[in-house]
């Protein structure tokens, strides 16, 4: 009889032992990534996110796992996604642009939400104010189309001859039209002429660049925004293409062959989204953590590109360039 219950007793154990794994596998905290943009065009800042989150204690796999959601491009599938991510209770959700993060924002009011975001969150509508951002939003905001009529500077002084500029944006983002005035001023003010051309979608991007030449076009400014970030590879071959100088916001447009760019740091910003991702993890709440601010911005130029679109980059580019690219 003893050695029947013994053996009852051990056959429990056994069987409890895949529910206790799995008790310990819910335990693990679950983040859940809300990404504009593809697989392939996330990956360097989803790495950056998972060295920020690893510097943080979190490694996925180990002791955090990780669900992914992409929008592939186009923000209508945003909502969905979020709330698919809300509706599967995860802990964090990480937010890797504005359409993102307003997504997210607006799938759930509870659930901690750390976000790279854009110049103004707070225009946004996503937080309070940057010291106490209230709710349960922060992040890392990332300079880009506040610094446009700068690159519109940088790229006329490195093709000096150039008096028609076109512009690229994307329609389908809130900021478009600021972008558009803030650029259609500082050509106006350098007595340049300027044609604005938007794209949405891969073809939207094929037309911009069959636009331009008809314009006859000699630069192009290229505005910052998560879905043309996206298409950097197929915006530099156009760009090499059709022999535009084109100037960018990321330093990652002029690593697969952009020619110029100037804007903050997006791994940098992303790795910082990991380190709060994780501090969010460990207890701290999101309405008491500052969101956090850039301190430099980087300017990359291609020298490779520049010889094969016949240019000479001027020594003072060159030398207050943050990175040259051989």
């Amino acid at each position: 009889m003893r050695r029947r219950t013994f053996v009852a007793l051990l056959g429990g154990a056994v069987a409890a032992r895949p529910f206790a794994a799995r008790a310990q596998q819910k335990a693990m905290p679950v983040i859940g990534v809300l990404a504009t943009g593809a697989p392939d065009s996330a990956s360097p800042f989803l790495r950056a996110f998972r060295q920020g989150l690893g510097e943080a204690g979190y490694v996925e796999g180990r002791n955090v796992a990780i669900e992914y959601r992409y929008a592939e491009g186009h923000y209508d599938r945003l909502p969905a996604l979020a709330a698919d991510l809300v509706g599967r209770n995860v802990d964090l959700i990480m937010a890797s642009s504005p359409p993102s993060a307003l997504a997210a924002k607006s799938a759930t009011s509870t659930i901690p939400i750390v976000f790279r975001g854009g110049a103004d969150p707070v225009a946004d509508e996503l937080i309070a104010s940057l010291a106490r951002p209230g709710g349960n939003l922060t992040g890392v905001i990332t300079v880009a189309n506040e610094l446009i009529a700068k690159r519109l500077e940088l790229l006329s002084e490195l093709v000096p001859r150039a008096g028609v500029f076109a512009l690229l944006v994307n329609p389908n983002t809130s900021t478009a039209e600021h972008v558009i005035r803030e650029v259609q001023q500082a050509a106006r003010a350098k007595g340049l002429q300027l044609h604005v051309l938007k794209a949405g979608s891969e073809s939207e991007i094929d037309a911009a660049f069959a636009s331009l030449i008809q314009l006859h076009a000699d630069a192009l400014v290229v505005a910052a925004d998560p879905f043309l970030s996206s298409q950097r590879e197929r915006l530099a071959a156009l760009a090499a293409r059709h022999a535009v100088p084109a100037i960018y916001a990321w330093r990652e447009n002029v690593a697969v062959g952009g020619l110029i760019s100037y804007g903050s740091n997006l791994a940098s910003a992303f790795r910082m989204v990991g380190v709060y991702a994780g501090k969010v993890l460990k207890g701290a709440k999101p309405a008491d953590l500052p969101v956090e601010q850039p301190t430099k911005f980087e300017l990359v130029i291609n020298i490779k590109t520049a010889k094969a679109l016949g240019l000479t980059v001027p020594p003072s580019l060159l030398t207050s360039a943050d990175e040259v690219i051989e």
